[in-house]
Parts: structure tokens; C-alpha cells; sequence
């Protein structure tokens, strides 16, 4: 993992587990011990399934950079329809409370795009080569009369 992957992975994940935690108070306090299952549930299947999806974007990016923005979209779909089956499944259930579950892994879910955005806006990443750049710039040596 280079170096601008992790600092994406630590920007995401770190909000992402704060709203966890702010989940599981509200789980709490609505809902009793299950509730605060439910949200830790929900904000574990929502960390790991957008950071498993982040890492297999950017070792797409790696590999093959002409599908990156195909995967990326496809990734996401495939995420969004993992969470609802998992929804689906798990409705029933009287392991933990399924409201807590749903809304935390929802909140959870938006505030790893929202943190992710706001990571891929503030990264610096060159699209030009300032090194050619500048050898572009410089004149073609004569060439001497033979």
C-alpha cells in the first residue's frame, strides 16, 4: 500500500469510527444493550466493507488504470447491494436491535463517502511531470556542421 493509500484509508476510517461510537450511544440510549450491538454491527460491516473496496479500487488503479473509473463504479454497486442483502438477511434477527443496525450502517457508510471525498479533494496529485516539463521547456542543443 503506498503511502497516499494509507493516508486515504486513515482519513476515512477515523470518522467513520467516530460516528461508530456515536452510533453505538445512540443505540444505547434508544434501544438498550441491543441497540448498542446492533451499531456496532452495523458501523464493523460498514468499515469493512468500504475499506475492503478501497483497497481493491487502488490496486485496480495500479494494475490496470484504464478500468479504474469502470471499477470504481462497479465496486460501489457491488457494495451497496452486499449491505442490502446483508440487510435482508439479517431483518429478522434477535441478536441485536435491526433498526440500530440499519441506521448505523447507513450513517457509517455516509460518512466514509463524505470523509473519502473529502480526502481525494485535498490530495496533491501531479498530472504533469514537472521534471519533462521543464526539459520541454529547454532549447534542442545545435546541432554542430560536420
Amino acid at each position: 500500500m503506498q503511502a497516499n493509500d494509507a493516508r486515504t484509508l486513515l482519513q476515512c476510517a477515523v470518522p467513520t469510527a467516530a460516528a461508530g461510537v456515536v452510533a453505538v450511544a445512540v443505540g444505547f440510549a434508544v434501544a438498550g444493550g441491543k441497540g448498542a450491538i446492533g451499531a456496532v454491527v452495523g458501523t464493523l460491516l460498514a468499515l469493512a466493507s468500504m475499506s475492503l473496496g478501497l483497497y481493491m479500487l487502488q490496486r485496480t488503479a495500479r494494475q490496470w488504470p484504464q478500468v479504474f473509473q469502470m471499477m470504481g463504479l462497479a465496486l460501489y454497486a457491488v457494495q451497496c447491494l452486499v449491505i442490502v442483502i446483508l440487510l435482508g438477511i439479517l431483518k429478522g434477527t434477535t441478536l441485536f436491535s435491526f433498526k440500530s443496525f440499519a441506521f448505523s450502517v447507513l450513517a457509517a457508510t455516509l460518512v466514509w463517502v463524505a470523509a473519502q471525498l473529502r480526502a481525494h479533494l485535498k490530495m496533491k496529485i501531479l498530472y504533469v511531470d514537472p521534471e519533462a516539463a521543464a526539459d520541454a521547456k529547454k532549447p534542442a542543443p545545435a546541432e554542430s556542421p560536420s
